[in-house]
């Protein structure tokens, strides 16, 4: 006589709410595209997700068919508990995250796009308190975000070393054209744009020796690479925009720059061109941050980057290929 086999309790004793989240979402649903659109996920993703909280409990939640998805006996069971967690959890954070805001890292006060995903998600979350705070560059504000002095920055993900990276986590924003900023009576001055090639045989200024912007001056070097393009040696670090123009002026080098960059006396602003090269934008965020704006403030920046197309790559545009996995760019 055959023993039925017991069946499977859960597997761990922790559950991350996210996966509870992710189940209620479906579950109110019963649609996975529908809830991974509310979620601002990906349905992959977000299928993954499903299928590890069934692992974990032991139990199937969903009968997927290719017309329908409808919760099992499980499931149901499942929905009044998850919604309990949930709503304890909510509580929790309202109340701590009345202590202090969210700090939101802009790099430097006229930095557009980051400007505006704070501008967004302070409309999108009016009750709570967002605060800019300007770090310079996204490795000088990543010691920060992992001390927790900071809750989330923007700049390119992928320059960041390793060790940081993998206690952060990202959000693509921008592929923000790049541009250069060139003194008033520079020979290129009166082109409206530069293509690349006439900088050859220029010295450009790309934050060398600036602790705070490796990332920056990595993307300049993979940009200038074979075109005969020097990235200008270092300069005394400058605190505060007036002496960085000062500094700036007194060098005369073409600085390397995005089309948003703030306006400097006795300077043009030129978008570069043949090809367009791309500054990788992400919101970065220490892994496991929970704050009631946080949501808001990552909602905001995936509308922005859909409404406004931030995330558009033209026929020319030119990525680093080592930037193209993290900013979900396939070819």
């Amino acid at each position: 006589m055959s023993v039925p086999s017991p069946s499977p309790g859960p597997r761990s004793h922790h559950l991350d709410p996210r996966l509870l989240r992710a189940f209620l979402t479906v579950a109110d649903e019963l649609h996975f595209t529908r809830a991974a659109a509310r979620l601002y996920v990906a349905q992959q993703a977000l299928s993954r997700d499903v299928r590890r909280l069934e692992r974990e409990l032991g139990a199937e939640l969903f009968v997927r068919t290719t017309r329908q998805v409808t919760l099992t006996g499980d499931g149901e069971r499942l929905v009044p508990y998850a919604r309990r967690v949930l709503d304890a959890q909510d509580e929790l954070l309202a109340a701590f995250a009345q202590a202090r805001p969210l700090l939101v890292d802009l790099n430097f006060p006229d930095q557009a796009t980051a400007r505006a995903v704070l501008l967004r998600a302070r409309e999108l979350a009016p009750d709570q308190e967002l605060m800019a705070r300007y770090e310079s560059g996204l490795t000088g504000a990543a010691g920060e975000l992992l001390a927790g002095r900071l809750d989330a920055s923007f700049g390119r993900f992928t320059g960041l070393d390793p060790a940081l990276r993998a206690s952060l986590d990202h959000q693509p924003v921008r592929l923000e054209p790049m541009a250069v900023v060139l003194p008033e009576d520079h020979p290129l001055a009166s082109l409206d744009r530069v293509p690349l090639a006439a900088l050859e045989g220029e010295t450009v200024y790309a934050g060398a020796g600036n602790p705070r912007t490796p990332e920056w001056t990595d993307l300049a070097r993979r940009l200038f690479e074979g075109r005969g393009i020097a990235i200008a040696p270092p300069v005394p670090l400058a605190v505060g925009e007036e002496e960085f123009r000062r500094i700036m002026a007194k060098t005369r080098n073409p600085i390397l720059a995005v089309v948003d960059f703030p306006p400097m006396p006795a300077t043009v602003l030129r978008p570069l061109v043949e090809p367009v090269p791309l500054s990788p934008v992400s919101l970065v965020w220490r892994r496991g941050l929970t704050h009631p704006a946080f949501d808001a403030l990552r909602r905001a920046a995936i509308e922005l980057s859909v409404e406004l197309d931030w995330l558009h790559r033209p026929v020319d545009g030119w990525v680093p290929a080592t930037d193209k996995l993290d900013m979900n760019i396939h070819k």
